[in-house]
């Protein structure tokens, strides 16, 4: 759905996909090769996950070992390059340790207030059709994900919200992934949206609300696949089927 969104944005104006160039399908074959190395290492990263060989904050690690030997291959590999992968790494952490910090925060006053217990009482205290309930639940995930990160966010509300949708009749996996969609949705709504910060900060002194009204298209694809998953549960519950028969 963002392949097809950015599609459509650059038809619509192509210097949004920044300046291009014409070339020979010789010459587009002949560059492929140059992708190999990232090709390497997608298979090592994800390959140590889906194979089980590694979780994956130890394949984030063994992608890391694969990028200094692909270095070492290219001769780029010296003190020089080091000290600016590690400080670069350095910033990038720490930029996410103090918006998770500062998130935690405005979790902890949130929770505290019992906005959240409130906000699923409510949901309790009115007899809503299956459809309304689950729009309820969905607007609980927008609303909250505008403050509270991603990870709090989950774990505060599924506790409470997944024994009401089960109970309304919907299936657990289906749920399950509309429920991450719009978890992921929060990474990229203001003002706690992790992602929004770390396109900011390799983005070096230009304006915020640039990469805030950037992600918009996005937003709505989100929306559209998520109506998408509502109105057609056979989307997200296709593959599981085919696997379990």
């Amino acid at each position: 759905m963002f392949m097809i969104a950015s599609l459509l944005l650059c038809l619509w104006k192509p210097s949004l996909g920044g300046p291009s160039s014409k070339a020979s399908w010789s010459t587009r074959l002949n560059s492929l090769k140059f992708l190999l190395p990232l090709l390497v290492l997608f298979l090592v990263i994800v390959g140590s996950i889906y194979l089980g060989w590694a979780t994956p904050t130890e394949a984030a690690a063994i992608g890391v070992i694969a990028s200094l030997g692909l270095a070492a291959q290219n001769h780029s590999l010296n003190g020089k390059m080091l000290m600016a992968a590690l400080d670069g790494t350095i910033k990038t952490s720490s930029m996410i340790l103090f918006i998770i910090l500062a998130a935690s925060f405005l979790n902890f006053a949130l929770a505290s207030s019992g906005m959240v217990q409130q906000l699923t009482g409510m949901l309790n205290a009115y007899d809503l059709s299956p459809f309304a309930l689950l729009m309820a639940v969905i607007a609980l995930f927008i609303v909250l994900g505008f403050f509270i990160e991603t990870l709090s966010l989950m774990v505060i509300t599924i506790p409470i919200v997944t024994p009401l949708i089960v109970a309304a009749g919907f299936d657990k996996v289906w749920f399950g992934i509309v429920m991450i969609l719009f978890v992921e949705l929060a990474l990229i709504t203001p003002p706690v949206g992790l992602n929004l910060y770390i396109v900011q900060a390799s983005r070096r002194g230009e304006a915020f609300s640039d990469v805030i009204v950037g992600t918009l298209p996005y937003l709505a694809a989100m929306l559209v696949m998520a109506a998408l998953l509502v109105a057609f549960p056979s989307i997200a519950l296709w593959l599981p089927a085919s696997l379990s028969q």
